[in-house]
């Protein structure tokens, strides 16, 4: 009750009320917000320039891809979003010709003047242009370079060549606008699953020009979309809060649950119909550590509970089910196998852990049979995962839950004859192995200064210290080590990634020599891997593309540049006045899906 009355009396500061007022009153002018935690700090609200999760959870509520996401279907399906139908595509798969919905405006802002500035087709050539432009260093340009569209790699090298700002106004072929509401994509080679890159709002989402060129280099803190949120306060690293655009367009939840999805039809009823968004303001606060995120849960202050810390998995949700005294106050909970995968990547590039002769392979293996995933899932996880096999993720096209590999072994015995076998000896007798040639062995780890990671860092102790090999930790927050694993200064590092579409060669796109410097940490670079990854961007779904997953699942165990660890079973809460979740796949966005009824 004490939390009600402070909500309460919050909202009607806010809205301009005064204590003593009519309750009704008060009542009725409450806002409906979502608060919940994430626990690590953003770090801008650019398409462009992101690549982590956090940032681009609040992306993809501001900025709208041509399609999106029915909210509850399972498999997921793609629905149109600012497009009014899906893709006509030519047999060939090179050529997408996509039709806009008229009347979809960007949120206002001071650049436009007073004015509504509707979406149009030349948005999305820009903003995609945008990743190409080397002055913007996009993270993301690699995976738009994959894509082939006809002239923006020439347009690129041009840029790059004569030293000159990137040409946006010269126009290409792969990339037109063919009138205000109608966008056109040529290919130079198949791409059968580009739907799903044109699904994803976190980066493929449209900017206004005049937006951009007018906030400059501080457009990472201007973020102004055709989306159904808009960023109105933030204090970096502390608090983001994001409000209604009031000037979104009319748009209605709509799903279409499978027949035997009991939770989503109920869901779907309860909920088909109503305007979107249903929320007014989403606050979300930056909580690094475990127990202040969890209390600050069960005090009520957060409406929901994005993954429960594995420390407090055991009390919430002794036996996979909420704990009685959180039931009897309503709170739910939701267990997802997440389409992603926990891995630790080795440099492939550094002098010690890296390259591809047999000793150094040999290392790396033996690194690998040292980790036991199982008690990483028993202890650590508290049993909120599987063994992964490979990098391929649960949902996506080439995995297969039957599928085992090495990668999930461990086998101390065969570690260490490995590495007695390659040459890594205790030379001076102080217990721990020297490198072949006799020069000191030590392994630089990356990791944060975090509760969660530092009993992470127990674990790798314990790993390293079953090979007999010295190992010491390179402590940063989150974000500098991000930076310093893409410029490639990190020997290794423990994090996860997520899909973001149903294609399982994105998955694999870590490896791919053409990532180095951006998804591809590893900076692994393998001839064979290289050409399977190429082909599988070309082929349709069928054999001949699930023959090649295993091909590169092979190549990944054969050489080890990551250990993927596990796939997360995700368990997340919910305050009992939340309605409508489902953790989304291959999606970010989730927020306008919800209600906040009264409490």
């Amino acid at each position: 009750m004490a939390v009600k009355r402070r909500r309460l009396l919050q909202a009607s500061m806010a809205a301009g009320l005064m204590p003593g007022m009519a309750p009704a009153k008060a009542a009725a002018a409450q806002a409906k917000v979502l608060r919940y935690a994430f626990v690590v700090a953003e770090t801008g609200f650019d398409p462009a320039q992101l690549t982590d999760l956090y940032s681009l959870t609040v992306t993809s509520h501001i900025f709208e891809a041509p399609y999106g996401y029915d909210p509850l279907a399972m498999p997921p399906r793609i629905v149109p979003l600012t497009a009014q139908a899906l893709p006509e595509v030519s047999a060939d798969f090179r050529v997408f010709r996509i039709r806009l919905r008229p009347g979809t405006f960007f949120a206002d802002d001071p650049v436009f003047k007073g004015r509504r500035r509707e979406l149009v087709a030349a948005d999305y050539v820009y903003s995609w242009k945008r990743m190409a432009d080397p002055a913007v260093k996009s993270p993301s340009w690699a995976a738009i370079e994959e894509l082939n569209i006809i002239g923006l790699s020439e347009l690129r090298s041009e840029a790059q060549q004569l030293k000159k700002p990137f040409n946006y106004d010269r126009p290409i072929e792969g990339l037109r606008a063919i009138d205000d509401h109608t966008l056109e994509i040529r290919l130079a080679q198949p791409r059968p699953r580009l739907v799903q890159t044109l699904a994803q709002n976190d980066r493929m989402g449209a900017l206004a020009r005049e937006v951009v060129e007018a906030y400059g280099t501080d457009i990472m803190a201007h973020p102004v979309g055709t989306g159904p949120f808009r960023l109105t306060r933030w204090r970096r690293s502390s608090l983001i809060v994001l409000e209604k655009n009031p000037g979104y367009r009319e748009r209605y939840y709509e799903s279409e649950p499978a027949k035997d999805d009991v939770e989503g039809q109920v869901i779907a009823a309860k909920l088909r119909g109503r305007r979107l968004p249903m929320v007014d303001r989403v606050e979300l606060a930056i909580i690094e550590e475990s127990q202040p995120r969890w209390l600050s849960f069960l005090n009520g202050e957060q409406d929901f509970m994005d993954r429960v810390p594995p420390e407090f998995v055991n009390v919430a949700l002794p036996h996979g089910t909420v704990a009685p005294n959180l039931a009897k106050r309503g709170i739910k909970l939701t267990r997802t196998l997440a389409a992603d995968a926990v891995f630790t990547f080795f440099n492939m590039q550094d002098p010690v852990v890296g390259g591809y002769t047999p000793e150094k392979v040999a290392l790396r293996r033996a690194i690998s049979l040292a980790w036991d995933v199982e008690r990483e899932i028993r202890l650590q996880r508290r049993g909120q995962a599987v063994p992964a096999q490979s990098q391929v993720m649960p949902y996506t096209s080439g995995y297969d839950p039957a599928y085992k590999s090495e990668m999930s072994d461990f086998d101390v015995a065969r570690a260490n004859a490995l590495l007695d076998l390659y040459g890594y000896k205790d030379v001076d007798g102080d217990g721990w192995r020297e490198l072949p040639d006799g020069k000191p062995l030590e392994i630089a780890f990356a990791t944060q200064p975090d509760s969660l990671s530092r009993s992470y860092d127990e674990l790798w102790k314990l790993s390293f210290a079953r090979i007999h090999v010295k190992l010491k930790f390179v402590t940063a927050k989150w974000p500098e080590n991000l930076k310093s694993a893409r410029a490639g200064k990190l020997m290794m590092w423990f994090l996860a990634d997520t899909a973001v579409q149903a294609d399982g060669a994105a998955c694999i796109q870590r490896l791919y020599s053409r990532q180095i410097g951006n998804r591809n940490m590893s900076r692994f670079e393998q001839p064979d891997f290289d050409r399977a990854y190429e082909r599988l961007q070309l082929l349709p779904d069928g054999p001949e593309r699930e023959a090649l997953f295993l091909q590169v699942k092979r190549l990944q165990l054969a050489y080890m540049p990551l250990k993927t660890h596990v796939h997360r079973i995700i368990p997340d809460l919910m305050q009992p006045w939340v309605v409508g979740y489902r953790r989304p796949l291959f999606r970010y966005e989730f927020w306008q899906f919800l209600d906040i009824e009264p409490h």
